[in-house]
């Protein structure tokens, strides 16, 4: 049974940063696009990051150059590493697991299993 569980979040103030994590159990942690969603209230989910079994790395606009995705193979752990919060992050932050060609990295419903979702708030 695969699983992917999700901790790290909280309540922050802007420019402050986190550090969410994923465990995953169940599959072979690399040889899947590994990837962190997230969902604003009233919004849709949206793409945050990812990162695919070469190593490389995909972030939307709204957080390069402030959060990191990162993963150890050791812990079968998935990383996101926040910084410089702003207000508009607030959401609940889920990791996915999944095999998308590059073009549907940003997709969903490509995504085969999620974690519960880890909340983040981010006070002005």
């Amino acid at each position: 049974q695969v699983q992917l569980v999700e901790s790290g979040g909280g309540l922050v103030q802007v420019g402050e940063s986190l550090r969410l994590s994923c465990v995953v159990s169940g599959l072979t942690f690399n040889a899947y696009t590994m990837a962190w969603f997230r969902q604003a209230p009233g919004k849709e989910r949206e793409f945050v990051t990812a990162i695919r079994t070469s190593g490389h790395e995909y972030y939307d606009d709204s957080v390069k150059g402030r959060f990191t995705i990162s993963r150890d193979k050791t812990k079968n752990t998935l990383y996101l590493q926040m910084n410089n919060l702003k207000p508009e992050d607030t959401a609940v932050y889920s990791c996915a697991e999944g095999r998308p060609i590059l073009s549907a990295i940003r997709t969903t419903s490509i995504y085969t299993n999620w974690g519960q979702g880890t909340q983040v708030t981010v006070s002005a």
